[in-house]
Formats: structure tokens, sequence, C-alpha cells
């Protein structure tokens, strides 16, 4: 595996991006030509123009195992976010920013100044979703000199499904920590702001502690380092990551119309991880690694480091022997999930770099089955639109993907399978729950990355 070396910003040309990106591009020029130039001028017309994009990702297996130190195996999709506009880093110690995004109903400029002592939106106040914003530019003030701050103007779109479980929230915060580094690097290019490996963990933090998420570190990490056309394994522990691409090394047929690919679906039931139960289950984890250390030793410094013998010992133990911690029922269920997850992550990246698509498949819907009974993230819409997906013809596997509460399912589909499966889900959808389903089919795109050639969309 690899650790992501201080490198200098990915970049790429308009031109070379997909229609999508392109369009949120243009979308952002126009909402920033008429929010900072056409109706109040632009207080930063010095600076040039700059423009990011980050990717939301789908985790393919390995869910709720990033905050235990585990494997994670996801990849970007094709559906981002973009930050353009304007930056500069003034002699002061604090400075104003100016954020607006289009993806708010009531589109406005959201104000806060930006320092090294700044502090977050309250989480009811209507405009805390700039806390992703803020918290992102806190973690790189304390990396310029003193007595300096940065101040922005910038215009945000993206097209990643909010509350989906596709991480609309991390291909925010990279976008954001793309575009201040891309500041940082053009007024102090002798400063050394890091790699990639810091900037998925400036941003974890700054989800963290800003809004008030208990998120592990995969989202951010992904969308920093991906690779397109490839999976990304992640070992959460060291940082460490491998790309593997599909097939490559198996003896499945190596043609690109034979390979199947990835469906996801929109449950369009919305989540935020910032709330409810997800906080829920990074404290049962944090118990059940306690009462595995009184068990085991050292040797257990997370959930990833425990085997399922460990697990099933703690919990024989509960019932047999009054002198050890309690390993009660909910409790043994979460761990077991984990432990057996991080093994089903580490098979399931050689199945899919084998082209054993049947295994692979077998992989995600024991994953799904574990997430439903053990881990109890599923809910009635996903588990309709999985178990749909896993009878249906031409389809390997299919899982939650993401926190889980609502969002995404994704399915690992025969190609010429795809038209025919996603009629069939958005259909009987519908019929079940009188509501709408959307269906995507994405393959790996590339993490996040500077755009080169916007300096034309100024006039």
């Amino acid at each position: 595996m690899t650790v992501p070396r201080n490198t200098a910003l990915a970049a790429s040309l308009l031109s070379d991006e997909l229609p999508s990106v392109q369009s949120l591009v243009k979308s952002a020029k126009d909402l920033y030509h008429e929010t900072f130039v056409s109706n109040h001028g632009n207080s930063l017309d010095s600076s040039p123009l700059l423009c990011t994009v980050a990717p939301g990702r789908v985790n393919l297996i390995g869910e709720h195992t990033d905050y235990t130190l585990g494997f994670v195996f996801p990849m970007a999709i094709q559906y981002s976010t973009v930050c353009l506009g304007k930056g500069s880093i003034v002699s002061s110690s604090r400075a104003s920013c100016k954020v607006i995004s289009s993806n708010k109903e009531s589109a406005k400029v959201v104000i806060f100044e930006s320092s090294k002592d700044m502090k977050p939106l309250p989480l009811k106040d209507a405009d805390a979703w700039s806390n992703y914003v803020a918290g992102v530019v806190k973690e790189y003030m304390h990396l310029l000199p003193d007595d300096t701050a940065v101040s922005l103007d910038i215009a945000i779109c993206g097209n990643v499904p909010l509350g989906s479980g596709l991480s609309s929230s991390a291909a925010l915060e990279v976008a954001v920590a793309t575009f201040l580094e891309g500041i940082i690097k053009r007024e102090f290019p002798e400063l050394d702001i890091g790699g990639l490996k810091e900037k998925a963990i400036r941003c974890q933090r700054a989800e963290n502690l800003f809004c008030n998420s208990p998120c592990g570190i995969m989202d951010q990490y992904v969308s920093s380092t991906a690779t397109k056309d490839c999976a990304i394994l992640i070992d959460c522990k060291s940082l460490e990551y491998e790309s593997v691409h599909m097939g490559d090394d198996g003896l499945a047929s190596t043609d690109e119309e034979d390979k199947p690919v990835f469906v996801i679906c929109n449950s369009n039931v919305k989540h935020s991880i910032g709330g409810g139960e997800y906080p829920v289950r990074v404290k049962q984890c944090a118990e059940a690694t306690k009462i595995l250390q009184s068990i085991c030793g050292d040797r257990i410094e997370s959930l990833r480091d425990a085997t399922l013998a460990d697990v099933e010992l703690a919990h024989k133990k509960r019932k047999d022997e009054e002198e050890f911690p309690a390993m009660e029922d909910v409790i043994y269920r979460r761990a077991k999930h984990v432990v057996t997850e991080n093994e089903r992550t580490r098979l399931a990246k050689e199945a899919l770099m084998n082209g054993d698509w049947t295994q692979f498949g077998k992989l995600m819907n024991e994953s799904h089955e574990s997430m439903k009974s053990d881990y109890n993230v599923s809910c009635e819409e996903i588990d309709f639109l999985v178990s749909k997906a896993q009878n249906f013809e031409g389809v390997y596997g299919s899982r939650l993907t993401g926190g889980g509460f609502g969002g995404c399912t994704v399915s690992l589909v025969k190609r010429s399978k795809v038209g025919e499966l996603c009629e069939f889900l958005t259909s009987e959808y519908k019929n079940k729950w009188h509501k709408e389903c959307t269906t995507i089919e994405t393959s790996p795109g590339p993490g996040a990355r500077e755009i080169l050639d916007v300096f034309g969309l100024e006039n």
C-alpha cells in the first residue's frame, strides 16, 4: 500500500472535465458574478479567479469501520462540488469571508470572520451549513504566519445529493480545502502545507469540531486522493491506501464492455450523521473496545485489532464470569459487525482485482445483512431496494452504502442489465412507497483538483 506524498495540487482543464462538472463550473461562475460582481462589486478584484472541484463518494464495502481504524473500500463518483471565486491572505488577524451556495433554497451570502480563534454557528442557525466552510478555513489559519488571515468571496455549486450517504459534506470540505491551498501556494509558495493525507485530516477535523459530526476519515480521504478508474482500499489506522482496478489481475475478461458497473439508487430518505443514531454507534464501538481490552490486553488498540473469536469470547465471558465487564448483546452485535466487515473488505479487494464478480457480490450481500441485523443502520425503504436488486437477474450483489438511516444503495450489475434494473427499481419503489427513487450508473472518478482554464470566465 502507499501513502500520499506532498505533491503539487492536482489540476485539469475545463475542456477535459465531464459535462456535469462543466455545467457546475458555469453555474458557479454565474452565481459568483451575480453575487460578488454585478450587485456589490468585488472587494478582491486584484486577486485571480480560482476554481476547484471535489467529488462525492460511494463506499463499495467497509461501512462503519473507519472510525474504529479499520478498512474501507470506496471510490469517487462523478457527482461533485465546485468552489469558484477569489481569495487572498491579508495582513490582519481577522478577515471577512463571504460564501454563497446554490444548494440552499433561499441562496444568500453568509459572512464570517476568519481568525485563529473563530467559532462555529449554532447547529440550529439557518446558516449553519457554512460551518463546513468555516471549519476548514480555521484549520488552514493555523498554518499561516501570525497576524495574517484569509479573505474569501466564493460561490459554491454541487450536484452530490444532500443527505444521501454520498458524502456531500466531504465534497464541500475538500473543495474548500483545495481552494485554500491554491491561495496559499500562490502567496506563500515556500510554506509547507503537507500533502493529500494532511488535507483529508484537516477536513475530517473540521467536520468533527465545527459541525459536531464524529465522522471517520474515509469520506475526506477518498475525495482528496481518488484516482480515475480505481477504487481505493484505505487502511484508516496507517492512512495507507491502494488503488485497485477492476479485474486487472484476474482471469475475467478485461474488455470494458464485459465488466460490470455500479448502480447507485437514492432512496431520497434523508439523514444527517451529525445527530441521532450515528454518534450512538461511535460510543458503542468505544465501549466494545474497552471491554475487549480488559480481556485481550494491549494488542487491542481499536476494534480493527479484534477477531470474531475475541468478540465471541467477550460475549461468552459476560454470561459465564461475573468478574469481567459486561458485553451486552447490543454491544456484541456492534462489535461483530465491525470485525466481520473488516474481513469482508479485505476479501472484496481481492475479488474486485481478480474480476471475481460473484464473490464480490456475495460479500456485498453479507455486508448489508450485517448492517441491517447487527449494526441496525438500515431502514425499510433501503431494505426494499436491496432485496429487489439482489433478486434481479444480472445483479451480483447489493447493499446499503453510507452512514445509513436512509440514503443510497449500491449494486454491482452486468452492464447489459443496467437499464432494466433502473426502470424496475424506480417502478417498484414508487408502487410500494408512493415516492420517487433516483438511479445512476457510475464509474470511479478522480479526486479533488483545481480547474486551470477558468480565467476566461471572468467576463
